[in-house]
């Protein structure tokens, strides 16, 4: 009678194990299927768009920084080359 119960109780608690797998597997199944991509896709294609359109100007500034920090070390490791070789001469002639 009690190892009954038990067994009950031991495939209750693994039938909840794999229903709840199986159903995350048939979701996922679900998402898989190209049509359904599509419609999540076409759902979400509105609020994507709004926040590009939203994100567009701070995209443009950090563009326009990262350029400016690229010229500005360039400018620095030209003065610096400048400033060896200068002082190389100096100190060899």
């Amino acid at each position: 009678m009690i190892k009954r119960i038990f067994l009950i109780i031991f495939l209750l608690i693994n039938f909840r194990r794999i229903m709840k797998n199986s159903l995350i597997q048939q979701c996922l199944d679900i998402l898989k299927t190209e049509d359904v991509r599509n419609e999540i896709k076409i759902l979400f294609s509105p609020v994507t768009d709004l926040i590009l359109y939203e994100i567009y100007p701070y995209i443009y500034v950090i563009i326009f920084l990262v350029f400016l920090i690229f010229i500005l070390i360039l400018a620095i490791l030209i003065l610096l080359v400048t400033l060896l070789r200068n002082r190389k001469t100096i100190f060899f002639d």
